[in-house]
Formats: C-alpha cells, structure tokens, sequence
C-alpha cells in the first residue's frame, strides 16, 4: 500500500526523464527508480506499519499492544518516524503514548478507524482514553476515533451509578503538535484535550455526537500557549471549544458550531489561585441553533483569575439562544458559591461584525462581577435579531464600555 511522504512534496528528489524506447531497458530503468526511492525513503523515516505488529482491522481483536509496540519503536528511533494505520477498524483499550522520545519528528498516518471498548467499563474510569504525554514533534493525519459513548450517555441519563467516561485524545506538556483531517465521534467525554502543551496547530477536523450527549466539549485548552484551531466543524451537546485557565494566545478560525454550547472562555475562577486566559482570537465562525454563541462563564466566587485581550470578530448567529454573553455567576447547583461574587476580572473584549437571529430576547447580557465590574467592553457593528415583538434586547450589569457603527439592538453599556 502506498504511503507519501514527505519527501516527494519537498522536491528532495530530482525530476527523471526516461526515454522509453526498448521497453525492456524502461521497466529495468523503472525497477531501479523504484528501488532506490524505496531504500531513500527507508534511509530518512522509519516506517512501522501496526499490521506488521500484531493488530488487526476486524474491529473486534483489541490492538492496543501492536499500537504500543509501534510507538515505543517510533519514540526511540534515532530518525523521524511513520506509524502507518492502514484501511479497517482497530479496537483499541487504554494506550498511553509517553515521552520523552529521541526524535521529535513522529507522525500518525491513519487511513482506518480506532474504536474504544463498547463496554463502557473498560474505559470509563480513565482519564483519557488516547494520551500523549510529555511529546514534542508529534502530528496526526486523517483517520477517525470512535468513541462509542452513546451507552454511556444512555446510562447516565438515567440516573444510574456510571464511571465519569474517558476524553477520546488528550494531550499533555507536550510541544509541537498538528493534526489535521481527524474525525473524532461519540467520545465518552471531551473529545480533545490539551493541557500543558505549546505550538499546537489544528485544523480540517471533524467532532460530532449527539445534541443531548453530556460533558462531550469538542476541544478544551488549559494551560497552554500558541494554539491555533482552524477550518473545522463540531457538532457536540456541550462547548464546541471550550478554554480552561492558563490560556494565552490562542487563535480560532473558520469554525462551524452547532449543535452545542457554542465557544466558552471558562468556567474560570473554580479555585481561588488560579492562572488568567489572554490574547484569544475568535473569528469567522457560524453558530447554528447552540446554546451560546460567544461566551465568558466565571463562577460567583472569589478568585485570582482574569480575562483580558480578547477579540470576538466576523461572527454568525443562526437561531442562537444567547448570542452574545458574560455569566459572571456561574453557580451550578447552587453549592459552594451562592451570595459570593467572582474575583475574575475581565477587560478590553471586542465583539466586531457580529450578526444574525436570537431564540431568545435577550441577545445580548453582560452580568458581570459587582466586586469586578468589566472593563473595556467594545461593540463594533453588532447586529442581532429577534424573530418576536418585541424587539431583541441588551442587558447589563456591572459592565462598562464603548460601542461604534451600526449596534442592535440598543447597548446597554
């Protein structure tokens, strides 16, 4: 089966021209490119198919042990490295993938799809499902996780003693990361994890699961630095992205929500010491009968956090219920917060060019800390629709800031 690489896109190989004239000299010159590419390519990355190692892609022979194997070989390899998932479906149990490794160039080419357990037992006491820990240097292409969460969801629905579920991938303190055209379905929890982690580049990918399945965020970030999430599409029954404390610099764009809870900075301020999210790019994306749509959720409680630098731009609202929103008394379940008042405090947020329909009246709610009263809150041509009389409305408190252009409905600030 044949596997690209990188090397023909590069141009590392010169252009040969064969002159076919004695068909026998052209296949034995044919032969001999062929050869020699094969031996070039062996010579610079190192291949390691998972059928070659014991798996098998009938969906039912768990794999995880010819998984392991191919990474443990990749990771101490002394050149960069290609685990090669080939056509079929792979059951795979718990796979922790650890650093530290000798090269940082590992790369997951995956053509087939990787199934959790079905028995949500097996799995769902587990953190993670897929983890990377400690890597640096590590990209994903293509391929499709299956987290086969609906039991779960099913189980927890109905009140019963369920395990927590397990995040389908996360990554942690590792650096470097791509992934690009993965599918992730039904994951037990979050789909996608980062934690810990710098220089992380995602794009092209794919998250569904059901409208009503509970706590399954398509991408949470926490602690981390330089991210950028790019031209993809989740459809979830909580945050399409959500961004946990500790994140800086964090750049989304070309984005489809819905359905879900829309993209959420928070919540932020659960412990009092606590690290602040700053520099965050939300732009281009189309929300799609979500919950929210842009949001910043903190609990009602003291706490050392804050919220500053961040740019809501170019966004489209289709029948969302809370389109634009600050939720500075987040308190579920009124336990261990009720009569506090948040210590985050937020400043200098843009919402710029932000338009369509809300569910609800209110399109716009800015309910922010009375100890911490947001600051620099900017509208640019902000304009929302309400589909009933009367007309869609703003409300605020503890908020101030500045609007210009074309605002509906009227600001509150």
């Amino acid at each position: 089966m044949p596997i690209t690489s990188p090397l023909f896109a590069s141009g590392a190989f010169p252009t040969l021209h064969i002159k076919m004239e004695n068909p026998i000299s052209s296949l034995f010159l044919i032969s001999l490119v062929s050869i020699f590419l094969t031996e070039a390519i062996a010579d610079v990355v190192t291949i390691l198919n998972v059928l070659n190692l014991g798996a098998k892609p009938d969906g039912k022979t768990d794999s995880t042990k010819a998984f392991l194997t191919a990474w443990a070989a990749a990771c101490g390899s002394s050149k960069p490295a290609t685990i090669f998932v080939p056509q079929g479906k792979y059951l795979v149990k718990q796979a922790h993938f650890k650093g530290k490794c000798k090269n940082r160039a590992i790369t997951f080419q995956i053509d087939g799809i990787l199934v959790a357990p079905s028995d949500y037992n097996v799995i769902g006491n587990a953190k993670n499902w897929l983890l990377f820990e400690g890597v640096d240097g590590v990209s994903i292409h293509g391929g499709i996780l299956d987290g086969q969460g609906t039991t779960l969801w099913s189980c927890k629905a109905s009140n019963k003693n369920c395990p927590r579920g397990a995040t389908t991938l996360g990554f942690s303190n590792s650096n470097n990361v791509a992934i690009t055209r993965l599918t992730s379905l039904n994951s037990q929890m979050f789909h996608i994890v980062f934690n810990g982690c710098k220089n992380v580049k995602l794009q092209s990918l794919k998250v569904f699961a059901s409208g009503k399945s509970p706590n399954t965020d398509g991408i949470h970030v926490q602690l981390s630095s330089n991210i950028s999430i790019l031209n993809s599409k989740i459809s979830t029954g909580d945050d399409c992205i959500s961004v946990g404390p500790g994140t800086t610099n964090l750049w989304i764009q070309n984005m489809a929500c819905g359905p879900g809870h829309g993209i959420s900075i928070g919540s932020l301020g659960k412990d009092f010491e606590e690290a602040g999210v700053q520099n965050v790019t939300v732009k281009s994306v189309i929300f799609k009968n979500t919950q929210n749509g842009v949001r910043i959720k903190t609990w009602g409680r003291p706490s050392s956090g804050f919220v500053n630098n961040v740019l809501f731009q170019h966004a489209t609202m289709i029948n969302v219920q809370n389109p634009i929103v600050i939720d500075q008394n987040y308190c579920p379940y009124n336990k261990n917060c009720p009569g506090q008042v948040s210590g985050v405090k937020i400043s200098d947020v843009t919402y710029q060019d932000i338009y369509g329909s809300s569910a609800t009246r209110v399109a716009m709610k800015f309910d922010c800390s009375k100890r911490n009263p947001c600051q620099g809150i900017r509208l640019e041509d902000v304009h929302l629709t309400y589909k009933n009389q009367p007309a869609a409305q703003a409300s605020c408190a503890n908020a101030a800031g500045t609007t210009s252009g074309n605002i509906q409905p009227t600001s509150c600030l």
